[in-house]
């Protein structure tokens, strides 16, 4: 996760004040988390978050998200009119860790129904180079299809990386966890929620599947990346992830992280260095010419922008699989 930046904690509560405000001079003729047309109001605080929300809920739901096209998710600041949305809302969902700003104004709403995507799934640590740490064995992803009861009561475990959506299988996970708050939240289309949740749990199956067959035979299994996203990815399809200057897609690496990826690159076989749309791809192709790899784009599917390799997430992560093919060598 991104922590460059963030919002002094003065400035956040002025915003949840002035949002609490701005909320009570809102029309008060809508039932409370409902719309004019009575769909359930949904707030998601990033792409990803709202993907599933605007999937599952279909037509019985109006979804707005507090980061919008273009925007880094952990830079966000909100702005009053952000925080009556979350106030007025329905349902939020969110990623604990992801944008502090926006955990900090969700605790302080009334809002019954707060999905935290984190604790839909298990979360994770992951050394910021890209290596997994030696406390997690990977054998538990072999048990993709098995729901770890319980996670919704617990607080995502601090330190743990966040980039759960980049990993299908995971996504899956929290996809049936927010079905099933929908349902509750909105009972009088449970059994929609049902359906729709069942349709994408299929669809990430399917691309999970076809990321497994895909990455499965390749000449190498170490990719470098300018921003540590992929750790949950990496891990599910065996390969190795190598961060240029760990979590943050806008530091400097130190001489001695480039000398060292000079020399990966080198005996693993690499090919490409890849970097992401919302960020600066400047040190991934100055590493690129220092060690005379190509570059490509490997999206951490933040957010969709018109320079995203596809409309929505299924397309990004399916061109985030050709691109890694190609730089792996898959057969």
């Amino acid at each position: 996760m991104n922590v460059r930046r963030l919002i002094p904690t003065a400035a956040t509560a002025g915003a949840v004040a002035l949002g609490l405000l701005a909320v009570s001079a809102c029309s008060t003729s809508d039932a409370a988390g409902v719309d004019g047309d009575g769909k359930l109001k949904v707030a998601a605080s990033f792409y990803p978050m709202q993907y599933l929300a605007e999937q599952i809920g279909g037509d019985n739901v109006s979804v707005t998200t507090l980061t919008k096209p273009g925007v880094e998710p952990h830079d966000l600041e909100l702005k009053p009119r952000q925080t009556a949305e979350l106030s007025d809302a329905g349902l939020i969902l969110y990623l604990k860790g992801v944008q502090p700003a926006v955990d900090k104004a969700i605790d302080q709403t009334s809002v019954k129904y707060k999905v935290d995507a984190a604790t839909l799934t298990k979360l994770e640590h992951f050394d910021t180079a890209g290596g997994h740490d030696s406390g997690h064995e990977e054998a538990g992803h072999e048990e993709a299809g098995h729901e770890e009861a319980g996670h919704e009561d617990h607080e995502a475990e601090a330190g743990a990386d966040p980039h759960i959506w980049l990993d299908p299988v995971k996504y899956a996970e929290v996809a049936k966890g927010v079905g099933a708050r929908m349902e509750k939240a909105d009972p009088d289309h449970a059994a929609d929620y049902k359906k729709n949740t069942d349709a994408l749990v299929a669809e990430l199956t399917a691309l999970h599947t076809d990321f497994e067959k895909g990455l499965r035979n390749s000449a190498t299994k170490t990719f470098i990346t300018t921003h540590s996203a992929f750790g949950y990815l990496a891990e599910r399809y065996g390969l190795e992830q190598e961060g240029i200057a760990g979590v943050d897609p806008e530091s400097e690496p130190s001489p001695a992280r480039i000398k060292e990826l000079q020399t990966i690159a080198k005996e693993d076989k690499v090919t490409t260095v890849f970097f992401e749309t919302l960020a600066s791809d400047k040190t991934a192709k100055t590493l690129a010419e220092d060690t005379g790899l190509k570059t490509d784009v490997l999206d951490p599917l933040e957010g969709i922008t018109d320079r995203s390799k596809g409309d929505d997430y299924i397309e990004v992560m399916r061109s985030n699989l050709a691109a890694l093919q190609k730089a792996l060598g898959a057969k």
